[in-house]
């Protein structure tokens, strides 16, 4: 007895369900799907953020962050 994985059969609808997004007469080497734009550059600042707070001291070090001493207290509003 043979068991299947149910991940296969998703992945074919899955990509049916992608390509229903394309018009049919839309060559796919031209154009991408919005979604897709929107998710990497969300995906690449979520990465940027994160390695930016991850080398912080390295960063300060270099001269390219401030030191952290934040806003003086004078400047802000009352």
């Amino acid at each position: 007895m043979q068991i299947q994985s149910k991940a296969l059969p998703r992945g074919f609808s899955l990509r049916r369900a992608i390509q229903g997004f394309i018009a049919p007469n839309e060559r796919r080497a031209e154009t991408s799907h919005p979604l897709l734009i929107v998710t990497a550059a969300a995906l690449f600042t979520l990465f940027a953020i994160v390695q930016i707070d991850l080398h912080t001291a390295q960063l300060q070090a270099i001269g390219l962050l401030g030191h952290g001493a934040g806003i003086d207290p004078v400047f802000l509003s009352p």
